[in-house]
């Protein structure tokens, strides 16, 4: 294609408007946008599915998720309603730990109601025009699942208020006196929230969800339904008593459990013949550092400072990070509520205490009051 410099001979004044108009003409949709249309281009990056996902592990049915079963019966009768009434499903907030299946019931809801699922986070639905962009791109019917979402900005949060409620978005244009609100209409949706935190959630947000649903930990049954499923999925071969290992440091986590499955499968193709028993979990585990209760290192090393250095406790959380070398928000958040739950520590008004559950896990002898306690 043949590029004409500016600086070659003139045209002709009426050359040249011909010209524009008809650059106008062809090339109208290289245009610049007006500013109303540049808001609703979103700039969040987002995963889109249609019911259907890569992803084999992640089940794509409900018949085929395992665990959860008061959660499965109260959205099973929530998806034959809203099929029936040809309706968008009513917005959905689960909370819980991470590893649990939030994003993978986000996906089996999209599948059962034969929609997309559009994923995204909220760090990263940073400006109004991101989640803009999202919403007025939404089918009839369609989920949007955003992850974190007590994360989200003031400014984004407040702009999905009326889109949850009545389907609308309100964005204003322009500033000062010429400023004007614009309202344009959304299909009917159904947003999906998940959050690790639900009381950081603002109660404007959280009182606009129909469903608040909790996910819990999974039992060590559950879990190892969950590990022959997964090791079916890879061409593992395993015992079901190696299956029950691996459920067991699995820390209630469908996550962990299956994290741990493909570190002793490589384990076992590597140091075996391949076939997973219980004998090569046990030794692919303890190589791993992963204990029968599910403690891995930093577990046993938080326990072991309080037991040796303070007598196992009180002891001040920041002081325990100093003695360990972990962020105390770490401690706070990733190490102690599963120590909590188990049974091996305790908070109190002077810091942490470690249980004699836990003196004895770790092969101490409790001291006459912990002792006492125990009894």
């Amino acid at each position: 294609m043949a590029i004409v410099s500016s600086q070659q001979s003139p045209q002709p004044e009426g050359s040249k408007r011909s010209s524009k108009a008809k650059t106008a003409a062809v090339g109208g949709a290289q245009a610049k946008p007006k500013k109303s249309d540049a808001l609703l281009q979103p700039e969040a990056k987002h995963e889109e599915s249609a019911g259907k996902h890569d992803d084999t592990l992640r089940p794509q049915r409900f018949d085929e998720y395992i665990g959860q079963r008061e959660l499965k019966e109260v959205l099973d009768i929530a998806i034959q309603a809203t099929k029936s009434r040809q309706e968008a499903l009513d917005h959905l907030l689960l909370y819980g730990p991470p590893g649990l299946g939030k994003t993978t019931i986000s996906l089996i809801l999209a599948a059962e109601l034969g929609v997309n699922c559009k994923v995204t986070s909220a760090p990263a639905l940073e400006r109004p025009r991101d989640i803009v962009g999202l919403l007025v791109n939404l089918q009839p019917r369609d989920i949007l699942f955003i992850d974190e979402i007590h994360r989200l900005s003031r400014m984004t949060e407040e702009l999905l208020y009326p889109a949850m409620e009545d389907f609308r978005l309100d964005i204003t244009i322009g500033k000062g006196q010429s400023a004007r609100i614009r309202s344009l209409p959304l299909q009917p949706f159904t947003l999906v929230g998940a959050t690790t935190r639900v009381g950081a959630l603002t109660s404007p947000l959280r009182d606009r969800f129909g469903f608040v649903q909790r996910l819990r930990f999974y039992e060590a049954d559950e879990l190892g339904l969950i590990v022959l499923r997964t090791a079916d999925i890879l061409k593992a071969k395993i015992t079901k008593a190696a299956s029950e290992e691996v459920a067991r440091r699995a820390r209630g986590t469908p996550r962990i459990a299956n994290r741990l499955l493909k570190r002793v499968r490589d384990y076992a193709e590597v140091k075996s013949t391949g076939e997973i028993t219980q004998e090569i979990a046990t030794e692919a585990l303890e190589l791993f550092n992963v204990d029968p209760c599910g403690l891995d290192w930093t577990d046993r090393r938080l326990l072991t400072v309080m037991i040796e250095h303070y007598n196992g406790g009180p002891v001040g959380v920041d002081t325990l990070a100093a003695a360990t070398g972990e962020d105390s928000q770490t401690i706070e958040e990733v190490y102690e509520p599963y120590l909590m739950q188990i049974g091996y520590l305790n908070r109190t008004p002077r810091g942490r205490v470690a249980t004699p559950a836990a003196w004895t896990h770790l092969g101490y002898q409790p001291p006459d009051e912990q002792m006492r306690l125990l009894s």
